[in-house]
C-alpha cells in the first residue's frame, strides 16, 4: 500500500451522503478548505437505497390510488401498473446507481473528493485506504466530521444468513416483482415497502411483533395505514414475531411464534438501524466502535472539541431531512469557531443549535394513506410532564378533502399546550396530507400563539381548511 504525505484541511467529512454533502457545503461557503471521504456512491444512502429510489417507486402507487377516487377519472386506471416502466422511472432517479452528478457537484463547490475507507487515527487526523491501494493521510485544523449514516440492523434468527433476506437497500432496488413477499416490521420502510410492493402486484404479507403500524405515530395513524394495506389486499398480521426462516429452492419459510409458516419468494426485515461506526477508528480518539456518538445541540462530540457527528449517527433524528438541517447548524457551529467567535447563538432556536431535534422534527410517510406528523404526540406530551389537550378532526369534513377524493378518509390532531397556548404536535393522516405538514412544522417550531393562527387564514376550497376546523375543535371546548 502507497501512502502519500498528509495533507491538512480545515475540515475532513467521513460520509458524502445529503448530510456530509450539507456540511461541505456550508464549510466551503464559510471559506474553509474541506475534504469529503467516500467509500461508496457520493450521494450516500438517501440518494440511491432510501428516500429517492422508495419514493419514486411509491408516486405510481400513490397517483393511481387517488385517480381511482375521483369521478370520471377511476374507470380509466383500473388496470395494474406497468411494472417494467415503473422500475425504469425508479433506476433513472438513482442515475443508475452512478454518482457522476454528485461528484461535479462536490468539485463546484470546490470540495476534494477521496475515495475510499476512511478512518480516525487519533485526534483531527484522518487515513483513507483507497480502491487502488493507495493510503491517504488527512489533517484537520478545526473540524473532523462524521457523518456515516448507518445501516439496516438484522435480528439473530435461525438460519437469516443462509436465506439472504432484503433489508432496506435490496427492497428498494429490485429489478423484479417478487410474486411473494414477506415485510417483516412496522415502521416506515416496512408499510411503505409494502404499499409499493403490493401496488405492483406481490402477494404480501406484513408481520408486525407489536399491537400496530407506526408506533412512533399517533395510534391512528398506523390504524388507517393497516386499514388500507388489508383493502389492497395485503395480509396484516400484529402481535406476531418470526422465530426462524429456512429458504427451501427458491422459497423463503418464515415460521412464526403462533407456529404458522409462511412462504414467500422474498423476505423484507424491516427491524432497525444501526451506526455505520464500526470501522472508524473511534477506539483512536476514545471512543466506542459501533456505538451511537452523542452530541450537543452544535453536534459537536461530547467531550471533544474538534470531532463533531451529524445524521443518523448521533441517533437523535434518523431522517434525512434532519440530517441536513443538522448539517447546516454544524456547519455554522464550525465556521464560527474557527473565525474565533467567542460566544456561540446555542440558546434554543439559535444559529448554532439544532433544536428542532427534540421540538419539531417533521416526517412524512409515503403510505396510502399518507401520515405527516410533527413534533409531539399526545402520550409523548403527556409522559414529558405537560398540561395539553388534543383536538381531533374528521378530515371528510372539510370541503377540500372531499373535491380532492371522493369517501375521503383522514383523521387530524394538534396537540395543544394549555399553559402557554401553543402547538407540541400536529398530526394529519389521509391522501395528500404530505404538503401539509410544513405548514405544521411552521407553527410549532415558531410556537405560534393559537390566537395569532386564527388570523392564518386557510383558502377555500382546500384540505388546508381542516387547521380551521381544528381551532374550532378547541375553542368550542
Amino acid at each position: 500500500m502507497t501512502e502519500t504525505e498528509s495533507i491538512a484541511y480545515d475540515v475532513v467529512v467521513l460520509g458524502a451522503g445529503p448530510v456530509g454533502e450539507n456540511v461541505a457545503d456550508r464549510t466551503r461557503a464559510a471559506g474553509l478548505s474541506t475534504a469529503v471521504v467516500e467509500s461508496e456512491l457520493v450521494g450516500g444512502e438517501c440518494s440511491y437505497w432510501a428516500c429517492m429510489p422508495s419514493k419514486a417507486l411509491l408516486r405510481p402507487a400513490i397517483a393511481r390510488a387517488d385517480a381511482r377516487r375521483v369521478p370520471g377519472l377511476r374507470q380509466s386506471v383500473q388496470g395494474p401498473l406497468d411494472a417494467p416502466a415503473v422500475l425504469a422511472h425508479r433506476d433513472y432517479y438513482v442515475s443508475h446507481w452512478k454518482d457522476d452528478g454528485q461528484i461535479a457537484w462536490l468539485d463546484g463547490i470546490g470540495a476534494d473528493l477521496y475515495r475510499g475507507h476512511g478512518r480516525l487515527d487519533g485526534p483531527r487526523r484522518v487515513t483513507v485506504e483507497g480502491p487502488d491501494g493507495e493510503r491517504h493521510v488527512l489533517t484537520a485544523r478545526h473540524a473532523v466530521v462524521v457523518s456515516t449514516g448507518s445501516r439496516a440492523l438484522l435480528p439473530n434468527l435461525p438460519g437469516l444468513a443462509q436465506v439472504k433476506p432484503w433489508t432496506s437497500r435490496e427492497a428498494t432496488s429490485a429489478h423484479a416483482v417478487p410474486g411473494r413477499l414477506i415485510v417483516v416490521g412496522g415502521g416506515v420502510v416496512a408499510t411503505e415497502m409494502a404499499t409499493a410492493w403490493r401496488a405492483l402486484g406481490s402477494e404480501v404479507t406484513v408481520l408486525v411483533r407489536g399491537k400496530g403500524l407506526l408506533p412512533r405515530m399517533e395510534p391512528f395513524a398506523g390504524e388507517l395505514v393497516a386499514e388500507a394495506l388489508q383493502e389492497a389486499g395485503a395480509d396484516v398480521r400484529t402481535g406476531t414475531s418470526v422465530s426462524a426462516v429456512t429458504r427451501e429452492g427458491s422459497t423463503v419459510v418464515a415460521l412464526t411464534d403462533s407456529g404458522d409458516r409462511i412462504e414467500a419468494d422474498e423476505i423484507l426485515f424491516a427491524t432497525g438501524r444501526a451506526p455505520r461506526t464500526d470501522d472508524l477508528g473511534l477506539d483512536t480518539v476514545g471512543l466506542e466502535p459501533g456505538s451511537w456518538l452523542d452530541v450537543d445541540d452544535s453536534l459537536q462530540v461530547v467531550g471533544s472539541e474538534w470531532l463533531y457527528a451529524v445524521g443518523d449517527v448521533n441517533h437523535r433524528a434518523l431522517l434525512t431531512h434532519q440530517g441536513k438541517y443538522q448539517a447546516r447548524i454544524a456547519g455554522a457551529a464550525i465556521a464560527a469557531r474557527a473565525a474565533g467567535v467567542p460566544l456561540l447563538e446555542t440558546d434554543p432556536w439559535g444559529a448554532h443549535s439544532a433544536t428542532a431535534d427534540r421540538a419539531a422534527v417533521p416526517q412524512v410517510v409515503f403510505t396510502d394513506p399518507e401520515a405527516a406528523a410533527v413534533g409531539l404526540s399526545l402520550a409523548e406530551a403527556e409522559a414529558a410532564g405537560r398540561r395539553v389537550r388534543a383536538v381531533d378532526v374528521d378530515m371528510s369534513s372539510v370541503a377540500g378533502a372531499g373535491l380532492y377524493a371522493d369517501g375521503y378518509r383522514g383523521r387530524a390532531r394538534m396537540v395543544v399546550d394549555l399553559d402557554r397556548e401553543i402547538l407540541l404536535g400536529v398530526t394529519f393522516v389521509g391522501p395528500g396530507v404530505g404538503e401539509l405538514i410544513h405548514s405544521a412544522s411552521i407553527a410549532v417550531a415558531g410556537e405560534v400563539p393559537i390566537g395569532r393562527l386564527w388570523h392564518a387564514v386557510p383558502s377555500y376550497p382546500t384540505v388546508s381548511e381542516v387547521w380551521l376546523r381544528l381551532l374550532e375543535g378547541y375553542r368550542d371546548k
